[in-house]
């Protein structure tokens, strides 16, 4: 029997969201299920959202006009060794234990692979609640991140891609084509419609006019070889004190195993190079502005991969974090050794790409498509 949709009560859409990286990409998403009235959609925020040590972002949520229905604290870790992140997943997953227990949703949305997520995931398996992972069938080779990925796609009931190549991947783990859908990413929904701040105007929020040549840095741990990462973050900070005719704009790493190592070099750095800029988050707009105006991309972050492709920008990937990823013509890559960084550097920043790099990942209307399968294949009957 097919529903009256004129009695029927909205879907309720849970949005899992564990930092402010994936809330940025989630953005998109979220306004159009709150602005459709077939879904409620509830945020919910827990991880370094939570965490004043990473600028407490749950301020900038609300700051940004959103309502969150459930922030969940506890679930980060309280220092960046392998016993400190065990443990937060292991408070996540009671913490979620409760949420689960105490609300129902029609289908969450996870993102992405972080152990955070994971372990949010896998409490609400005893309850049966379907998830919608978006971002499956990704490799990263060098974080413990690509054994979180393949758990939460398996965790999951529907899929939503960013490359043909990642939803073939998904087929190959789930034997479920029918549960899949390559929509594309949608952080280039967010960039297609974003106002840039202007190259000078930059020097406002991050305090570097960046119509001067300027390098973008975001250094991750490479949690696969976490006990060099003072040695790679040491090999880095050697090349940037050599790469004078650039300044630098580097954003701070996130809170993986001996994150804190990179922290504290990057920082001694900071205080005896000129041209140096360390900030702990730029928000969507000033990062998205720091790529469209920067020189290159320097480091190990996704955001070389599927945003840089957007412009495109000159990348120059480090070590093996990313290792497996898609590699547009624009991405470059060396291990954590001085020289080569610097040669790297120095030759890759000079060159220019097809602006077409970035159809890959779709066209910039992946949150049409995530809407339109929600309501011809997940819930059929808001069709009726």
């Amino acid at each position: 029997m097919s529903q009256d949709l004129s009695h029927s009560a909205p879907k309720k859409i849970g949005i899992l969201s564990s930092s402010r990286a994936d809330f940025s990409i989630y953005e998109p998403l979220i306004r159009a299920l709150q602005s459709d009235p077939e879904f409620e959609a509830q945020i919910i925020a827990f991880g370094t959202h939570l965490s004043t040590s990473h600028g407490y972002t749950l301020d900038a949520i609300k700051a940004n006009g959103f309502e969150v229905a459930h922030a969940i604290d506890h679930c980060y870790a309280s220092a960046d060794e392998p016993q400190a992140i065990s443990q937060a997943m292991g408070r996540t997953l009671i913490e979620f234990s409760k949420l689960w227990a105490s609300e129902r949703f029609d289908l969450v949305f996870c993102l992405g692979d972080r152990y955070e997520m994971l372990a949010a995931v896998l409490a609400a398996k005893p309850f049966n609640i379907p998830f919608a992972h978006l971002y499956g069938g990704e490799t990263t080779l060098g974080a413990m991140d690509e054994a979180f990925r393949h758990s939460i796609t398996h965790l999951s009931q529907w899929h939503f891609t960013g490359a043909e190549p990642y939803a073939e991947r998904v087929k190959e783990l789930t034997l479920r084509p029918d549960r899949i859908f390559n929509c594309g990413y949608i952080n280039l929904d967010t960039l297609s419609r974003m106002d840039f701040i202007s190259a000078e105007g930059m020097q406002e929020r991050c305090g570097l006019d960046m119509s001067h040549p300027t390098l973008l840095v975001t250094m991750h741990p490479e949690t696969e070889r976490y006990t060099q990462t003072a040695e790679f973050a040491g090999e880095l900070c050697a090349a940037l004190e050599e790469l004078t005719e650039f300044q630098v704009l580097l954003t701070m790493p996130n809170s993986d195993t001996h994150g804190h190592q990179i922290r504290s070099r990057v920082l001694d750095l900071q205080q005896r190079r000129p041209g140096m800029v360390c900030v702990e988050n730029l928000g969507t707009l000033g990062y998205a502005s720091a790529m469209k105006h920067c020189s290159a991309m320097l480091g190990n972050t996704s955001s070389g991969f599927v945003e840089a492709s957007y412009f495109p920008k000159p990348v120059i990937n480090l070590g093996r974090r990313q290792e497996g990823r898609i590699l547009t013509p624009n991405i470059a890559g060396c291990d954590f050794v001085k020289a080569d960084i610097v040669n790297l550097v120095r030759s890759h920043s000079r060159q220019t790409f097809d602006p077409n790099s970035s159809a890959i990942y779709g066209q910039g209307h992946s949150t049409a498509c995530i809407l339109e399968q929600l309501k011809t294949h997940i819930f059929p009957t808001l069709q009726q």
